[in-house]
């Protein structure tokens, strides 16, 4: 009776668990998508303030990192490709999340820039995104709307694809 009443239980928490691997939780859809980026005014490393809306006439790439985060070491040369390949022609942001300022700086002397580094106190910009994992990439075309949203690391050919469709 109780490998019964046990399957009983066990057979719909199985169930559940098993529909939960059909679909890859970090490919939710941004609602941002296709709306106005929310603004933010944020320093970069050097204390310089960067605000958003300043940014209008060309495409921006905002994305949301940590040294501490393997796929952003990953993606980290394809940044500083695609931002040497589209400069003057879009802006490049990295937007530190959930790290320290000493092991940012560290990193970038080691491996190198692609943009200026912005300090998010509290990651209340990370917060009105809708980040929940680095990295997280954030396109907006020269008008500030959020066109795409990807979460994990890119691979050149599709950042390069998805800065041409908003140019």
């Amino acid at each position: 009776m109780a490998l019964v009443v046990g399957g009983l239980i066990s057979l719909p928490l199985i169930v559940l668990l098993a529909l939960g691997f059909r679909s890859d939780p970090r490919s939710i859809e941004s609602p941002l998508l296709g709306l106005p980026a929310p603004s933010f005014e944020l320093e970069d490393l050097e204390g310089r303030t960067v605000r958003l809306d300043e940014l209008r006439g060309r495409p921006v790439v905002l994305n949301f990192w940590a040294t501490w985060c393997q796929p952003c070491i990953v993606e980290h040369p394809v940044l500083i490709r695609t931002a040497e390949r589209w400069a003057g022609r879009a802006h490049f942001f990295g937007v530190i999340y959930h790290d320290e300022r000493s092991k940012i700086e560290r990193f970038l002397r080691e491996r190198g820039e692609w943009g200026p580094t912005l300090v998010d106190p509290g990651s209340d910009v990370a917060i009105r995104y809708g980040v929940y994992g680095a990295p997280e990439t954030f396109i907006l075309d020269g008008s500030g709307i959020v066109r795409h949203k990807v979460a994990g690391a890119m691979r050149p050919s599709e950042l390069e694809r998805l800065l041409a469709e908003v140019s």
